[in-house]
């Protein structure tokens, strides 16, 4: 195979709850360690375990209520352990931050439900506290049990939920991580008095349709300013929202070719934008089966497929789309044409629509594939035949890494870690070492030292004290 232009970056794409994430039912092994990620020994150990193999961040996927799509309420999701109990991982970041060095770490936060002013101060706290290994996941959350916990009575309708967004950035991203503090404000001189220099300061109003402010940025710049930001959206809005926005996508396909005509269009959408298409990192979903012989490794994906939660995965379905599986035979085949999915994630359905020309779906396989990582690719085998796949998927995809996920705990990651890895390190195309060893997530995921701050094509360089730019301050 051609030698890629680049290196991958890879990340553990996880969640902080008692019930299993992508892999559901799979806590029913007894060595199984998901019943223990109510513990802080837990997070430390997976820290340590990614940064030994060099993976560029954890990716924390979050959501705030269990789906209630399915059956019409969230059993299903209780009994199988789908996306219930959760911790908040902005807490536990401190303590995995400490036992590591160069190690990052993707969190969700939400543009609909967290307060503004509250998610500035959360991560520009975590980037102080972990000298800068911080991104935001911006979602804008599409679960109507989600919406109502927080005080709402319905989900905002999709691509609205994106024009709020945009709205939400200008404030957050522009106005109080880059322009509300200037380089230099802390001073710390005794005589004259001078902690910090209020003329550096500078009060932010904000009068929008979706936000309003009045006031300063809580804390002086962290070391990013503005986090990393990701993004996941597939849709046009989201799409649109993440050209314009994202420095990294997470993106999850089926084919090569469905990924490789989403990060062509993605990065045209973004020199639209005025930006370097070629500078958005996309992250793709992937689940690899590895072991020392593939006998090995298709026992392991056999065992893992017998404790999967069907009912659970079905659970997933119907909060992720708002489609209502129960109302349907269990083993009958399913039509996804004229679903209504308008609360839900569009590219989900799309993306079963297209798989039926090939693939006949019943409700209950529905819910085994999205209880056993979902659409996305599940390579099985050796060292050497996964990697074979992930060179693939690198090359042909022109993706810059993958978002792994997992079917058990401890053992996905200690193999990921002590079997693939050496193997991609071997063909060259994973990196034996972090680019910049204790710097920033953006300075890592960009390979260069000094590269902390958001690049001056972002537009929310524009409004910072010292850009390089001919807006008036």
């Amino acid at each position: 195979m051609t030698a890629p232009r680049k290196q991958m970056q890879l990340n553990f794409f996880k969640t902080a709850c008692t019930g299993s994430h992508v892999a559901i039912g799979h806590w029913k092994d007894p060595k199984d360690s998901s019943r223990g990620k109510d513990r802080l020994g837990y997070y430390t150990w997976l820290a340590k375990t990614a940064e030994k193999g060099k993976i560029s961040s954890l990716f924390f996927a979050d959501v705030y209520s269990p789906h209630e799509v399915y059956g019409g309420n969230g059993d299903a999701a209780y009994r199988g352990g789908s996306q219930i109990a959760r911790l908040d991982p902005t807490i536990l970041v401190s303590a995995m931050a400490q036992v590591t060095k160069s190690l990052c770490f993707g969190i969700t936060g939400s543009t609909s439900y967290i307060p503004a002013y509250m998610l500035t101060r959360m991560w520009s706290t975590m980037d102080h506290i972990t000298d800068g290994r911080i991104g935001w996941n911006i979602v804008t959350s599409y679960s109507t049990p989600a919406a109502k916990a927080f005080g709402h009575d319905a989900v905002v309708p999709h691509d609205e939920r994106y024009t709020a967004a945009e709205e939400y950035m200008e404030l957050v991203r522009d106005r109080l991580w880059e322009k509300s503090w200037e380089d230099g404000a802390q001073l710390w001189q005794a005589e004259p008095e001078m902690a910090y220099d209020p003329s550096k300061v500078h009060r932010i109003e904000f009068n929008g349709k979706y936000q309003k402010f009045s006031g300063y940025g809580q804390l002086h710049p962290s070391p990013q300013r503005t986090p990393v930001l990701f993004q996941a959206g597939s849709s046009k809005a989201g799409v649109g929202f993440s050209a314009k926005n994202a420095e990294a996508v997470f993106t999850s396909h089926p084919t090569i070719s469905r990924l490789r005509a989403y990060v062509d269009n993605l990065r045209a959408e973004a020199t639209k934008n005025g930006r370097d298409g070629q500078s958005i990192k996309v992250f793709t979903a992937i689940l690899p089966v590895v072991e020392r012989t593939e006998e090995e490794a298709q026992a392991k994906l056999k065992k893992a497929l017998d404790q999967t939660s069907w009912q659970g995965g079905l659970a997933r379905f119907g909060g992720f789309t708002g489609v209502d599986l129960s109302k349907y035979p269990l083993d009958e085949e399913f039509d996804f044409e004229g679903k209504k999915y308008e609360i839900g994630i569009h590219s989900l359905v799309e993306t079963f629509k297209h798989l039926s020309d090939n693939e006949k779906w019943t409700p209950r396989k529905v819910g085994t594939a999205m209880a056993s990582g979902g659409l996305s690719p599940v390579p099985v085998g050796t060292p050497q035949q996964v990697a074979d796949v992930f060179e693939e998927w690198f090359v042909k995809g022109d993706c810059d890494g993958f978002n792994m996920s997992y079917l058990s705990n401890p053992g996905s990651w200690e193999d990921v870690v002590e079997l693939l890895i050496p193997e991609l390190q071997r063909r060259g195309i994973y990196w034996t070492d972090y680019a910049v060893p204790g710097g920033t997530f953006r300075e890592n995921m960009r390979g260069k030292a000094g590269e902390n701050l958001l690049p001056d094509d972002h537009p929310g360089a524009k409004l910072r004290w010292n850009a390089k730019s001919t807006v008036d301050h």
